[in-house]
């Protein structure tokens, strides 16, 4: 078994459903005694947090590259960051390591492929929707069409997560948000939604949906596991 290093903290709630499911998959495939072999760096995510609204996005280019080098000296053979935004790091952190850093947008988008979609919505912080760096990957990579919610959904999407997701806060009233959202989709001909956050898998999945669900924490996860166990 490859040993995975895992950056979390943004959000420990994120990280934790990672350990959850790397080590439920890995007794699943391998029996109940096997558990993943593993190394996590756990940062603050408040500090995360001021430098995001800041757009702060060098410091933390460079906090996580610092953290991926650090995994790989203790030896991590494949480095996963445990959030959807912090993938905006990655292009400055493939330069600092030598091994592989498995991209979340790269792994959904084949997951989309698979699944026959080829107009999808995004969800996920207003930083994932907003910026480039996700949309760009499935536009150019995979072909996909990607459709992000209007401002003002925008904003409640944002607002779920950071004000009630990131504390493990499961509200009834935002998954009804959130489904009223994925609905409009619909309308427009998106095939699939892609929860871009890897806490909002917490809120939504496959059953609320009548459209295709595209939980990127889970399919992370099991690339990880394809790579550890091949």
């Amino acid at each position: 078994m490859k040993k995975i290093g895992l950056i979390g903290g943004i959000t420990w709630q994120s990280t934790q459903l990672y350990y959850h499911l790397l080590n439920t998959r890995i007794a699943e495939k391998l029996g109940v005694q096997n558990s993943c072999e593993c190394i996590i760096e756990s940062v603050n995510f408040a500090m995360i947090a001021d430098k995001q609204a800041k757009a702060d996005w060098d410091t933390l280019h460079s906090q996580m590259a610092e953290i991926a080098v650090r995994l790989q000296n203790a030896g991590a053979d494949i480095i996963l960051i445990c959030a959807n935004t912090m993938h905006l790091s990655v292009n400055v952190i493939r330069k600092r390591i030598t091994v592989p850093l498995l991209h979340i947008a790269e792994v959904a988008g084949k997951v989309v492929q698979e699944k026959g979609c080829h107009k999808v919505l995004l969800l996920g912080t207003k930083y994932t929707m907003e910026l480039d760096f996700y949309k760009d990957i499935l536009k150019n990579q995979f072909g996909i069409e990607v459709l992000v919610p209007s401002e003002e959904d925008r904003k409640i999407i944002h607002q779920v997560i950071y004000d009630e997701l990131a504390k493990g806060i499961i509200s009834k009233d935002s998954k009804q948000k959130y489904l009223k959202i994925i609905k409009k989709s619909e309308e427009e001909g998106a095939q699939g939604v892609i929860l871009g956050c890897t806490e909002i898998p917490l809120l939504i999945s496959q059953e609320d949906c009548d459209i295709a669900v595209i939980d990127t924490t889970k399919e992370h996860v099991n690339a990880a596991l394809n790579f550890a166990l091949s």
